[in-house]
């Protein structure tokens, strides 16, 4: 059987990065089914349920422990996330494409088959949500599952924003947050350059008023 796999929140200077696999009969995904980056969140989360109504889904997180790890790489997370997920729904003989997260398409294909015990003939391809309905469905599932995270960051933490370093409303809630406790929420990357712009920037300020 056909099936599909992409992540969301890779780039976000807060929160996990969460990888989907869909593996479902072409013809019973639903209607409308694209890249989540085309549709609006309503359209999302209604597609969200209809394809967990027609075939297997399986998520995988990466939380931001895992991120900051220094024995790791983004590429490596990514890998393992598709895996992950991919693990959970794949049967010996299934047919799999995943939005490839490397410059190299054969060798991200490569390296996330590898880590999946079935027998699965898998490829990956740039931008494949844009085109191929199992991606796109996985990487719907991918977002509503990363949009609901980014939902519970903020009912503890207040706005955060989209969590993405170019948001305004993401930066100053980290500059806040260095500004009231004098440290990164725990949500944040760390490791990311961001975080590091703005320990940089309250730290200066600091220094100026005294």
């Amino acid at each position: 059987m056909r099936f599909g796999a992409d992540e969301a929140g890779k780039g976000p200077v807060l929160g996990s990065m969460f990888a989907a696999a869909v593996r479902a009969p072409a013809a019973a995904l639903p209607e409308g089914v694209d890249d989540s980056k085309r549709l609006t969140p309503a359209k999302r989360e209604a597609l969200d349920a209809a394809i967990r109504d027609a075939g297997e889904v399986a998520v995988a997180e990466v939380p931001v422990a895992r991120i900051d790890d220094p024995e790791t790489d983004m590429n490596s997370l990514t890998v393992g996330a598709h895996a992950e997920a991919i693990a959970g729904i794949a049967a010996d003989g299934d047919d799999g494409l995943c939005d490839a997260g490397d410059t190299d398409e054969g060798r991200f294909a490569r390296r996330v088959a590898e880590r999946v015990s079935a027998d699965i003939d898998l490829r990956a391809r740039h931008r494949a949500d844009e085109g191929d309905p199992h991606v796109a469905a996985a990487s719907v599932v991918a977002k509503v599952a990363r949009d609901a995270h980014v939902s519970a960051l903020a009912d503890e933490y207040g706005d955060v924003g989209s969590g993405y370093p170019s948001d305004p409303t993401t930066r100053d809630f980290l500059r806040d947050c260095v500004a009231d406790r004098g440290e990164l929420p725990d949500c944040a990357r760390r490791s990311w350059s961001t975080c590091e712009d703005v320990l940089a920037k309250v730290e200066q300020a600091a220094l100026s008023e005294f």
